[in-house]
Parts: structure tokens; sequence; C-alpha cells
């Protein structure tokens, strides 16, 4: 029963971020803000900056995590339906998803330690809970391009009906986060330091020369992960691709599939390995963007999206098991806030303002609205190229821990 409970909470927790996040650039572009489109993509960073000091305040510190978690998807959702109200000022939009934001990314991390707390091995039980949540993003992307479109007679990524998904699914989460299994907050009656709350004690306390270099990799990768998440939606509008959400589905499909063959790969590949083969599908999977480009080749986008599996699965889950398992109890939730603001917090923010700055530059005039196939090539080979120099840096840098032989 608790495990039910735990893989609804990933389903809605990953539906309600799919549904908006992968569509807010082409609802943008159509209202008039197609060289705004990189800001959802900074906010977004922002939040998760601020997150970390969220959770070591109050999620780990005064009250159950399925309390906060409840609260912030309630307000959240509130928040961003009322959203598209404001695309006639560009600044009022921004600042209501940060606002937003704010109430959703701590919950991130909140829901990451509330399963950790309620299972009893992470290698093989979070990846068949953390499914659940891809599943999520998958049924969120095809709603909107198979069900809403048709609904409304338009293409509903251009529409605020994405927006409005995610609002309503996020108050449907709220009320259930009520009803998940008490969870107690495990920091109650620690001192608090602004050590504590930014997450500074879990990274002395875990710290060492291989968990440096992770989160030096790990920073340095989201750098060129922004410019998917902000992009692709945009780059397959130009392509020709009818149904963006949809096609995009095609990367938590083939993240299903890795995220079941994760626990087994573990056994087989260890840390480090797992990491690498998620660095190499970043390179790999721009790279095809770019080659596919100047032909708009279908059958070579759709494989550079299908990647997203091990892109996703062996380096960002590979990465919240690797810090849970460094972990105390009592440093969890801190350490899952560290990596969170690491990761989709200033990794993401420094790439999103980078990558919304060349897209700019990368536009032939100031009227000009969309690149051209051609500077699509070119504009991928960018992230390519970074996300290999990570990868080198990684597997000369990073020594995986030994395990301890048995007495």
């Amino acid at each position: 029963m608790i495990r039910t409970k735990l893989s609804v909470m990933m389903f809605l927790q990953f539906f309600i971020w799919g549904a908006w996040y992968t569509t807010i650039a082409v609802y943008m572009t159509n209202h008039g803000m197609e060289r705004l489109t990189y800001w959802p993509y900074t906010v977004n960073p922002i939040a998760a900056i601020v997150a970390p000091f969220f959770l070591g305040l109050v999620a780990d510190r005064y009250f159950a995590t399925e309390k906060v978690l409840g609260l912030l998807h309630v307000l959240g959702g509130f928040i961003l339906c009322a959203v598209p109200r404001f695309t006639a000022s560009p600044t009022t939009f921004i600042l209501l998803l940060l606002a937003y934001n704010l109430c959703y990314m701590p919950t991130l991390g909140l829901a990451n330690s509330l399963a950790f707390h309620h299972i009893q091995s992470q290698e093989q039980q979070f990846p068949l809970i953390r499914v659940f949540g891809t599943i999520g993003w998958i049924v969120a992307g095809l709603f909107i391009s198979l069900v809403l479109g048709p609904l409304i007679g338009s293409v509903a990524e251009r529409t605020a009906w994405p927006l409005y998904t995610s609002g309503i699914a996020s108050v449907l989460l709220g009320v259930f986060a009520f009803t998940l299994p008490h969870t107690p907050p495990p920091g109650r009656g620690q001192r608090v330091s602004l050590r504590s709350i930014a997450g500074l004690d879990a990274f002395a306390q875990i710290g060492d020369r291989p968990f440096y270099v992770f989160i030096t990799a790990s920073l340095l990768l989201c750098i060129p992960l922004a410019v998917y998440y902000n992009f692709t939606q945009l780059f397959l509008g130009a392509a020709g691709v009818a149904k963006i959400a949809a096609t995009q589905t095609l990367g938590q499909m083939s993240e299903t599939i890795f995220m079941l063959l994760m626990p087994l790969m573990f056994l087989r590949l260890g840390v480090k390995k797992m990491l690498m083969l998620g660095m190499a599908a970043w390179v790999l999977r721009y790279a095809l963007f770019a080659l596919a480009a100047p032909g708009a080749i279908f059958w070579l986008i759709a494989l550079g999206i299908l990647l997203h599996g091990p892109c996703y699965d062996f380096f960002f889950v590979t990465g919240q098991i690797y810090v849970d398992k460094k972990s105390t109890p009592a440093v969890r939730g801190q350490a899952q806030g560290f990596l969170v603001l690491v990761t989709y917090g200033v990794g993401m923010l420094i790439g999103a303002q980078i990558a919304g700055r060349v897209y700019n530059r990368f536009l032939s005039g100031p009227e000009a609205t969309a690149l051209t196939l051609d500077q699509w090539a070119h504009f991928w080979w960018l992230p390519a190229g970074f996300a290999a120099a990570v990868l080198v840096f990684f597997a000369l840098s990073f020594k995986a821990e030994r395990a301890t032989p048995a007495p």
C-alpha cells in the first residue's frame, strides 16, 4: 500500500512538471515573447537554489514532510493557473512563474526524501517507484498533444491549457499528499545554522574527493542540459513536427525502460560507468540533433530524443542514489536538497542564461522569431562539445569507492 502511494506521488509530481515545462517556450513564442523563452528556465533554477534553504529550515526540522509537500503543491497550483492572464505583461508573467517554481522546486527533494524514508533498498526499490514519475511525464505530453489538442481544436502547446493542466494536477497532488505515510522531520531539535540550512553540513559529512568530482561534473553537465529543455521544443517546431509535446515523450518512454533496467545495471556496471554512460549519451544526443537539422531528418531527431533514457537515468537518478547512500538519515533531506541546488539550481541557471543569449545571437536580425535549420545545426554542436569536455573530466578524475570486504 505504501509503495502504491509513493508511486502515485511520483506520477503526479512529474506529470505537473512535464505538462508545462516542455511547452512553455512554444506558448511564449506564440504570444510575442520569442526572445524571452529562456526566462522560465532561469527562474526554475533560481527556485532550485532557494529550495535547500527551505528544506533544511522547514522540512527537516519542524514539520512532517507530507504536510509541507501538500501545502506547497496546493499553493503552487493556484499560482500557475493565474500565469496565462498576464501574457501582455512579460515581467509579471515571468515573476509569477518564479513564484510558482519557488513552491514547486522544494517538492523534488521532499518527494525523494519521503520515498527514501519508507523503503529499505535504494538501488532495488527506488527505481521502481521513481519510474512512475517518468510515466507521469509521458502521460502529460500525450494528453496535451493527443487529447487536449483535438478537444480545443487547436495546437494545444500554443495555448494556456498546458499551464491550466499543471495547475489543476498540482492542487490534486497537494490534497493527496496529506494521505501519504507520516514522515517526521529527521532534524527536529537540532541546532539551526546557515551551514545546515544550505546543506553544507551534509556536504561536509559526506564529502570526499570522489563526491567533489561528482558534484562538479553534475553542475557542469546541467549547463548543456538547460539547452535541451528550453530549445528542443522550438527545434521540433522548426523541423515541421506538429505534436511537439507527444514527440518529446519518446524520451520518457526510453527513460522508463532504462529505469527498470537500472537495478541490474547497477550490479554489473557500478556507479562510475553508469555516470559515464549518462554523460556520453548527452554528447551523442546533441550530435544527432546537429546532423539532423539541415534536412530536418526526423528519425535522427527521434533517436536523439530516445537517448533521454540513459541521459537522465544513468546520470541523474544514479546521482540521487549515490548521494543517498553516502548520507545519514539526519542529513538525507539536506543532501538531496544540496544536489537539487547544484544541478537544477546553479547548473541550470548558468545554462539557461548562456543558452538564451547564444540563441538570440543566432537569430538573424531584430525581426527574426526563429532559427533556420542550418542555424540549428551550428547551435547544437555547442552543447555537444561542452558535454564531451565534462565526460573527459569525469572519466579522468572520478575514482569510485571500493566496497569494504566482508569480515
